[in-house]
Formats: C-alpha cells, structure tokens, sequence
C-alpha cells in the first residue's frame, strides 16, 4: 500500500471524534500489541498487514477513518482504500494526536489505555 495521501486529506482527532460519533467508522490499523495497550473505545482494529484480505469487514458505505500510531501507516492505508473507491480520511498525528488531545484511550478490558 502507497502512502499517496496529500496532508490536506489528514484530519486532527477532535475533527476524528466528531465524524465518528456522527457514524463514520474508526479503524484502528496499528499491530496487536499497540491496540492491546490502548485504543479509541470506538474503534474497529485490522492491522495494516491484514486490511486487504479482511476488506470484507470494512464498510464500503460509509465514512472509513483511519488512524496508527502517529499517521503515516493509517495514511497508507487511506491511500489504498480511496483508491478501493472508500470515502476515507486520515487521523493526522494518529493516536499520539489523540491521546494528546485528551480524547478518551482504553485497554483490553475497558481500564485506561497507553498509546505505545
């Protein structure tokens, strides 16, 4: 997957949060240990290496936000399912940028997550 995505497709994670809760779907692309130690509570997780055999499970009519770590690998990811014909953005700054936003981060079992 290229990382194609121009920056003015990013979004900051307050601008995330909100299309979110009006029913876009959060999908969280980071490994399994990194979404293990904290996620966004609403977030779907498929990671990166796995998107194009589950393309399945992510929903073609609706909005797809992508979010990792600090951006670059939802980035590439964005990039692939714009061109997979997805309406897609980008968390710019990723879960770093959202965590420092103050914005809410959970672990496996619902206590409070670290971004990692």
């Amino acid at each position: 997957m290229a990382s194609d995505t121009a920056a003015s497709d990013d979004i900051d994670p307050v601008e995330a949060a909100r299309l979110v809760a009006a029913g876009a779907l959060l999908l969280d692309v980071r490994e399994d240990a990194e979404w293990e130690s904290g996620h966004a509570p609403e977030a779907v997780h498929v990671p990166m290496g796995l998107v194009t055999e589950r393309l399945g499970e992510i929903p073609a009519d609706r909005l797809v936000v992508c979010i990792c770590r600090a951006g670059g690998r939802s980035g590439a990811v964005a990039a692939a399912l714009a061109g997979a014909g997805y309406d897609v953005r980008n968390v710019g700054g990723g879960m770093l940028a959202w965590e420092q936003a103050g914005l809410s981060v959970s672990a496996e079992g619902g206590v409070t997550g670290r971004i990692i």
